[in-house]
């Protein structure tokens, strides 16, 4: 049985051979070196590629101490959200010359821990991180800390004095959520959210209890419900309101997607939305607008934030900022009010409805 022979790796020696000039001109005109001439550089480049020559970025890289690479690490990739962070950070990675290396914790603390070895064993020049919901610490990123790494979190963030983080005013964003549900004649709302040792959860939860204080309405325990937000999850939240021996007027979902499945599902049920009750998410995900009806909720450009974590990030690595005091960049959102929400208001019967407290 004949075997094809493996072909021999085309070497600087080969270029030269061809071109009739010497292996160093070879060596500088790959490496972009000023002195070599442009028309000189363009036979090489292109007599490099018909002969098909690898580049050895692997070995160049470590002769230069940096690899050009970014890990992220995110929970989970299928999401519009985080498709539109990761598009925001390629963008401009790639326009700095850095590729980024991905990867997701699928909301596991475990697998986030072997994902930050992975990144740090492969030598990234920085790591962007949005944590899992389980993660409790983050003593899994701390050769990345104690080696001057850059590390920056975004969105799902774990304050530390040495790591930038990215975020929206979450808690503002509930509380003016809340607020609308209110006036639009709302008084018994269900708030749905994620894990609460996440930043995002917690204060959303702030937000809105806040809210409703501040228009005289208690909070209730029995009004919380803590899920990990899937579209499953939705269809059980929609059971569990159904159960409700007093039956809410309102739901605040944290995400969208759990929103709309938790929507579709009362509606499937028999109730009306937003007549018995009014529905809110959050993300501003494209689907928001495909749904019936279409769903009020908190738009957060997950575009911009991408593009800021990468940039923050590359202005560490390029000596432009300073790695030793971490900041905290609060990126704008805004409210999206549509008809899941629009109901009638009862502003006469709402207690505090006079009280104008500005956020």
């Amino acid at each position: 049985m004949s075997t094809t022979p493996e072909r021999k790796e085309v070497t600087i020696y080969d270029i030269a051979k061809a071109l009739g000039i010497s292996a160093a001109t070879v060596s500088r005109g790959l490496k972009n070196h000023p002195a070599i001439k442009q028309s000189t550089k363009e036979r090489i480049f292109e007599q490099a590629e018909l002969m098909g020559y690898r580049f050895n970025t692997f070995a160049r890289n470590l002769r230069m101490k940096r690899t050009h690479t970014i890990g992220v690490i995110v929970p989970r990739l299928n999401s519009m959200f985080m498709s539109d962070v990761l598009a925001g950070m390629e963008k401009v990675s790639n326009e700095s010359g850095y590729e980024l290396i991905i990867s997701q914790s699928l909301e596991s603390m475990e697998k986030e821990t072997k994902n930050a070895l992975t990144m740090f064993n492969s030598r990234v020049d920085g790591l962007l991180v949005s944590l899992a919901y389980d993660t409790t610490d983050i003593d899994h990123f701390k050769r990345f800390i104690d080696k001057n790494i850059p590390l920056i979190f975004f969105d799902r963030v774990f304050e530390h004095p040495n790591c930038p983080t990215i975020i929206i005013n979450n808690f503002k964003a509930a509380y003016e959520m809340t607020c609308h549900l209110i006036d639009q004649g709302c008084r018994t709302i269900v708030h749905v959210t994620g894990s609460l040792k996440r930043n995002v959860y917690a204060m959303r939860l702030k937000g809105y209890k806040e809210a409703l204080a501040d228009r005289g309405i208690q909070f209730r325990e029995d009004l919380l419900i803590v899920n990990d937000l899937s579209a499953s999850d939705g269809i059980r939240t929609a059971e569990q309101i159904l159960g409700m021996e007093e039956k809410p007027d309102g739901v605040f979902v944290t995400n969208d997607t759990c929103a709309i499945s938790c929507m579709l599902e009362l509606k499937r049920q028999g109730l009306s939305v937003p007549g018995d009750i009014a529905v809110a998410g959050f993300n501003n995900d494209p689907s928001a607008t495909i749904v019936a009806p279409n769903l009020t909720t908190v738009e957060y450009r997950g575009h911009e934030m991408g593009k800021v974590a990468a940039k923050t990030l590359i202005n560490l690595l390029d000596g432009k900022a300073d790695q030793g005091t971490a900041a905290t960049i609060v990126l704008r959102h805004q409210l999206i009010t549509r008809e899941s929400t629009k109901t009638r208001p009862r502003k006469n019967d709402l207690p505090g409805n006079d009280l104008k407290k500005q956020r």
